[in-house]
């Protein structure tokens, strides 16, 4: 039955793609009789100078070319099919629909303005330098296919270069002179330097840094257009330049001064809307907390306010606070508005501010409930009901707390012999309470000036009964900190970290499962954990302007290690806590990613590789099963069934026995590379190759093959294939189809196998 469940997948899946293919079909029939559709435009450089960046000159010069050509997918035009079906007299309700959500206008040759383009390269690359450069154009037409192509070949002269940068002060009144020589101060930072091209884009981002600059030195009114560049190409007869940099005549006093704080107003319960209802004011570190009902206790904000009166004007300072006060998590928008106080320059040569923060926070309390079907590559199919509960703000200081209860039945289908018609039912209820500032003895808090770290103290218990086998009570709870050292990186360590899980009321056939498997028996006695976790997370990956993006995140696990200093051994030699037998293991991982941009269409190539190792030790000849590696399924080597690869070259096929609970291991390693490509609006496309597997860091007669050794390569799982996303603002619902192309157990035999479907939520990686 199993077998049968696949091939169906696999048939509605290119059944898809086919309907789309034959949907999209020629589309000369539309074009309009004279007209060509355009399929874009090259620009080629011709170089004799061996022009530095050239590569960034070409990249800027392609995005002039405008407008783009009509998306192409399978050498056909899906937008384009349907936009004009959607055009035609009676076009039905299905094709207008069609042709509202994936249509795409056609864009002709007579759309683009070649000679008019011509100019705009030209004059970038004035811009650039390169002044009386030669650009000419050519279009190609192709009457069978009906297309054009645009061609535009630049023949690049001398650039100009630059030989001397000066900042101008002659005949400035004392304000002026006391702002230039401010500038002058900048200028260990310039961009500018002595032989670099004229470059009008380097010009525009000096004045925006000495803006920059001058911003965090008060100057609250200065305008970075305040400032001019002039070249001058008199005194040489090649080509060179001087620089010279002056301030714009005209320039407002207010803009020539530097601005002081004398107040700051707090609105931690502000309506975007109204003032109405604020009564109350409290003055708490020279801070003025305006709110009603004491909304939020000001001893608990002070530490997340970084403007203080008497303090120059600094914008890094208004930036930092509101990621502060955003990052409590209360809080949905933090608004801060400047206002002068005087016009007049005091005789110290400042003039003052007022600091108004108004915050709008969240919907104290939430109720959220979620209803899932769920489907597993296990034969495991069932609904499934969560609700969670979120009270911001609890005790006045931001404290956030979240309760979630859930509930899901499965049963299998399919299953072989006595596997078939399995029932699993559980139960969940785990709840966090988020403190937003570090609860330590010392206080700490103010030493972060990035984000100051959170508090977090979990505590949970879930129950799961798997019929005709066996039932888990697992217990959790959990202390430690979050924090953001910068916009990368984020570390989160918890130094107090303890699972308890009962084993009950197992069967016959699981006790002997457990007999024949001494390495799973060894996992399951193991059930009291008290450790230490770690995890560091750089990610570049939020950062859309990077072409290339990281994304490293490493895991640390040390359990035993503390309670075996307390514990006591008992009559069957074991180390025991409280009369229980607990773990001792240390645990790493590191998953690395990288995302790189191909063009600028949305086509990304993405590369991961996965590494974990865990070692028991002390008090555990293996580690417990919750804390070991499984390896397959939708987010790992999706050729291959969820956990059911390794460990090693292990097949349990071969020893006649259910997979499903013994395909783990101590050690972990995965590879995988996927190209992803937009196909036409909210539809998506990508390519994939995965490989992986686990083994055990010692051999294991129940588990044959499962050690690992130096001929791991040879061990991984291999598998490739395709799949469809549908990417709706970041939701993501995601299909895949792969097929193996090597299994562990066969170590140098590559061979295609039955492809397995793949349904989830969100990108793999």
């Amino acid at each position: 039955m199993r077998k049968h469940i696949k091939i169906n997948y696999s048939f509605v899946f290119i059944a898809v793609i086919l309907l789309m293919v034959l949907n999209a079909c020629a589309v000369k029939k539309y074009v309009p009789e004279g007209e060509f559709l355009y399929r874009g435009a090259k620009i080629n450089i011709e170089d004799t100078l061996e022009v530095k960046n050239k590569p960034e000159l070409q990249a800027e010069l392609d995005n002039l070319l405008y407008p783009q050509p009509n998306a192409k997918f399978l050498g056909l035009y899906p937008g384009l099919h349907y936009y004009y079906i959607g055009q035609k007299e009676k076009p039905g309700f299905i094709n207008r629909f069609l042709s509202k959500k994936l249509g795409e206008e056609p864009v002709y040759m007579s759309d683009v303005d070649v000679n008019g383009t011509e100019d705009i390269i030209e004059n970038r690359l004035e811009n650039n330098g390169f002044f009386s450069s030669r650009i000419t154009s050519a279009v190609e037409r192709d009457s069978s296919a009906i297309t054009a192509k645009a061609e535009y070949d630049v023949k690049l002269t001398t650039p100009y270069q630059m030989e001397t940068f000066t900042v101008e002060k002659d005949s400035l009144d004392s304000l002026s002179l006391r702002l230039v020589k401010d500038i002058e101060l900048s200028m260990e930072e310039t961009l500018i330097k002595k032989d670099m091209r004229f470059d009008l884009t380097s010009f525009k981002k000096e004045r925006e840094r000495i803006d920059n600059f001058l911003k965090q030195k008060g100057y609250y009114n200065f305008n970075p257009n305040f400032i001019i560049f002039e070249a001058d190409t008199n005194q040489y007869d090649k080509r060179r330049f001087d620089l010279f940099l002056r301030l714009k005549e005209g320039v407002p006093e207010r803009s020539k001064v530097t601005y002081i704080l004398d107040k700051v107003n707090i609105y931690p319960n502000e309506a975007l809307d109204s003032d109405e209802g604020v009564e109350d004011t409290t003055v708490y570190d020279r801070l003025h907390y305006i709110q009603k009902d004491k909304f939020f206790k000001p001893r608990r904000m002070d530490p997340y306010i970084l403007l203080r009166p008497a303090q120059k004007y600094n914008p890094l300072f208004s930036k930092y606070t509101s990621r502060r006060l955003s990052s409590i998590g209360i809080y949905k928008y933090v608004n801060i508005r400047y206002k002068e106080t005087d016009t007049i320059t005091d005789e110290d040569g400042y003039r003052h501010l007022e600091a108004d923060i108004r915050l709008s926070p969240f919907n104290k309390r939430t109720l959220r409930a979620e209803l899932q079907a769920v489907t597993k590559s296990n034969n495991f199919a069932g609904p499934g009901l969560g609700l969670t509960y979120l009270n911001r703000n609890l005790f006045r200081g931001g404290e956030i707390l979240r309760i979630t209860g859930s509930f899901a039945y499965e049963q299998q289908f399919s299953g072989q012999g006595s596997q078939s018609g399995l029932r699993s039912i559980q139960f969940g209820l785990n709840s966090s309470l988020t403190f937003p500032r570090l609860m330590f003895p010392i206080d700490f808090n103010k030493r972060f000036k990035y984000s100051i770290p959170q508090t977090q103290i979990k505590l949970g218990v879930d129950y799961l009964d798997r019929s005709q086998l066996y039932s888990l009570t697992s217990f959790s709870t959990s202390f430690g900190y979050i924090w953001k050292a910068n916009k990368f990186v984020t570390h989160e360590i918890n130094p107090i970290n303890i699972n308890y899980v009962k084993l009950g009321n197992t069967s016959d056939e699981f006790n002997q499962i457990l007999e024949d498997n001494p390495f799973l028996k060894r996992s399951f006695e193991q059930q009291f954990i008290a450790g230490l976790t770690y995890s560091f997370t750089y990610n570049e990956l939020s950062d859309a302007s990077k072409i290339g993006a990281f994304y490293l995140k490493f895991n640390f696990d040390v359990a035993g290690n503390t309670i075996d200093l307390l514990a006591n051994e008992n009559s069957e030699g074991d180390r025991t806590f409280l009369g229980l037998k607990y773990a001792q293991y240390a645990k790493a991982d590191v998953d690395l990613r990288y995302h790189y941009k191909i063009g600028t269409k949305g086509d990304v190539l993405i590369g991961r590789i996965f590494g974990g190792v865990g070692l028991p030790y002390g008090n555990s000849k293996s580690l417990p099963f919750v804390k070991q590696y499984f390896s397959g399924g939708p987010y790992s080597v999706r050729a291959f069934h969820i956990r059911s690869l390794g460990p090693g070259t292990y097949n349990p096929d071969e020893q006649g026995i259910s997979s499903y609970y013994d395909q783990a291991g101590d050690i972990r390693l995965e590879a995988n590379i996927e190209y992803r490509f937009p196909l036409f609006s909210f539809l998506k496309g990508a390519v994939f190759a995965d490989a992986g597997n686990v083994w055990l860091t010692k051999e294991n007669e129940a588990l044959p093959g499962g050690k690992f050794s130096s001929s791991f390569a040879d061990e991984l799982g291999i598998g490739a294939g395709v799949g469809l996303r549908v990417d709706v603002q970041g939701f993501v619902i995601r299909f895949d189809l792969a097929s193996p192309l090597k299994r562990p157990a066969k170590k140098f035999d590559f061979e295609y196998d039955k492809p397995v479907f793949n349904f989830a939520i969100g990108y793999p990686f």
